[in-house]
């Protein structure tokens, strides 16, 4: 009995469940108590559970936010790629299809990777069979690519890519997460100015529709499903294999942080570090350019991103944010060198130096180490263990990522680091507040994901808090509204990065807007038009007409 015709017999099993509170989510199913004992009579291979530490797991995110939306009924181990595309192709022949979601590491916020009362796949799964991350993560040397599982960390393809001198160009700032992820939603960091953001640099995709087909897409085959998919939110299909273009790697990064007591200095000068052809003394003189807002006592939580400083420059930082009125602004930086194609440490000395003689920072408030380019990438790391050891890792996150048009981060700065977060001394140990600018021109506007295309710049802003103590969830979620309704008074337009919306018409008005809601719609009734895939966002919980 092959997978597809067991879960055949599967929906055949399904009891179809209705009633007020669960009427948001058309066709709405639970699978008959006796599903695992009559696949295991049928002699199909025990890939589903429905056990209650199963499905709880499978429902709950790093958000660690109650999001009141019904646990998922199964969650599917898939053995290979065609596991997938049959549970799919038994959603589409049940009457009432039942949803399917991808998740990976489960680093969505609002329970985005959830699927109410249907059934989660376990990406991970694909990479835990015998010669499984052999088999799914493979280096082309000549190629110049690397072709990754869907379910693989990003922090495995680095070493992948490294043990050939090689590398991929674009990047998040948490390595830990799968590659159809972060591609799910877009991958940005630091060098997200130069080479554009991790959807700007795929080659391939293998990818399952929400009808079940198993297609290879490109920009020069299947491009329509290939754009779809990038930045898609998992709505139009399950990723399972990408590939990734390499370069050669750089050996060492020479990383920087300078201080600065105003926005306007610190935005000015990043501005002129991502222009990268705009010919200044310091266009382009670094690879990774961020930055992010110190506030006074963020505390153990606000410093989680590396132990960058010793205990005395901590000291004198935490004083001149003081004496800045409670806010300082950091730029962070790398310049990378060593490698086999790159020039060596005697010119990343020149570099530095015009950098540390060019930019506006507050002298005497800049900070160097030298690291490996590895360890550079996966510095997040280190913060994350120390958390996880302090018992601060596993706590509500209600984070808030934000793109800004260049011409208002001022405005957003005076009005919500300076002002919101700074009120009522309600800061306390909230987490990493992040600030930098982004180049549009190295967006694809074809892909599904949604970005400010005013103007050629735009800034990502990440308040990206932890709720650590009682209280602090409700205050920080309030804060979030409030920072929302400060951008839409003030008339700064924004768009929500990893976004959340909790019916269907925010997501139309808010955040797509008229041309691409229609997009959407489009190519949601062409790859998924029963809406079987990650209903969890709440961006179609039923079949289209």
């Amino acid at each position: 009995m092959t997978l597809i015709a067991a879960l055949f017999v599967l929906s055949c099993l399904l009891k179809t469940t209705t009633s007020p509170a669960t009427s948001a989510y058309s066709g709405a199913w639970r699978p008959a108590s006796s599903l695992l004992h009559e696949l295991c009579h049928l002699g199909v291979r025990p890939l589903i559970r429905d056990d209650a530490e199963a499905t709880a797991l499978a429902s709950a995110d790093f958000g660690n936010v109650s999001d009141a939306q019904p646990a998922a009924a199964a969650v599917l181990y898939p053995s290979c790629p065609e596991d997938i595309a049959s549970l799919l192709r038994a959603s589409c022949m049940h009457p009432s299809p039942f949803p399917v979601s991808a998740r990976g590491c489960g680093h969505s916020t609002r329970g985005q990777a959830s699927a109410p009362r249907g059934v989660v796949v376990d990406m991970l799964s694909l990479g835990c069979q015998v010669g499984g991350s052999a088999t799914r993560l493979s280096v082309s040397v000549d190629g110049r690519y690397v072709d990754a599982g869907g379910e693989q960390l990003w922090v495995d393809v680095l070493r992948a890519a490294l043990a050939h001198g090689l590398t991929p160009r674009a990047w998040t700032d948490y390595l830990h997460l799968t590659v159809g992820g972060t591609l799910s939603n877009a991958g940005i960091s630091g060098q997200a100015f130069r080479h554009g953001p991790q959807i700007s640099n795929v080659q391939e995709l293998d990818v399952i529709t929400g009808l079940g087909e198993m297609v290879t897409c490109s920009k020069e085959k299947h491009a329509d499903l290939f754009d779809a998919v990038l930045g898609g939110l998992g709505q139009f299909g399950v990723i399972t294999r990408a590939r990734i273009p390499l370069i050669p790697a750089p050996a060492r990064a020479r990383w920087v942080r300078l201080f600065y007591t105003g926005a306007a200095a610190l935005t000015g000068d990043q501005e002129r570090l991502i222009g990268v052809d705009l010919g200044t003394t310091v266009s382009g003189l670094m690879d990774y350019v961020e930055g992010s807002v110190v506030l006074a006592d963020q505390g153990q939580v606000g410093s989680w991103r590396s132990s960058f400083f010793s205990e005395a420059d901590a000291a004198r930082i935490a004083a001149l944010a003081e004496e800045a009125g409670g806010v300082l602004y950091c730029l962070e930086g790398s310049l990378y060198y060593g490698g086999a194609a790159l020039a060596g440490e005697s010119d990343v000395d020149k570099r530095l130096e015009v950098l540390l003689r060019e930019l506006r920072y507050a002298r005497g408030f800049a900070f160097v180490q030298d690291v490996s380019y590895a360890g550079f990438l996966d510095r997040v790391r280190d913060g994350e263990l120390k958390l996880r050891a302090a018992g601060l890792w596993d706590v509500p996150h209600p984070w808030l990522n934000l793109f800004l048009p260049r011409s208002r981060v001022l405005d957003f700065a005076d009005g919500v680091f300076h002002g919101i977060l700074r009120r009522d001394g309600s800061t306390g140990p909230m987490g990493p507040i992040l600030v930098y600018p982004l180049n549009r021109d190295r967006w694809d506007g074809d892909t599904s994901a949604v970005f400010p295309e005013e103007e050629e710049v735009f800034y990502t802003v990440g308040i990206l808090r932890s709720a650590v103590s009682e209280g602090d969830l409700g205050r920080l979620e309030e804060q979030n509204e409030e920072i929302l309704r400060f951008c839409e008074e003030a008339g700064i337009p924004c768009v929500q990065y990893l976004p959340y919306y909790a019916a269907q018409a925010g997501w139309e008005k808010k955040h797509f807007g008229p041309a691409k809601w229609a997009r959407l719609v489009e190519r949601k009734r062409k790859y998924d038009p029963k809406a079987i895939l990650s209903r969890g966002q709440r961006i179609f919980t039923s079949p289209l007409a």
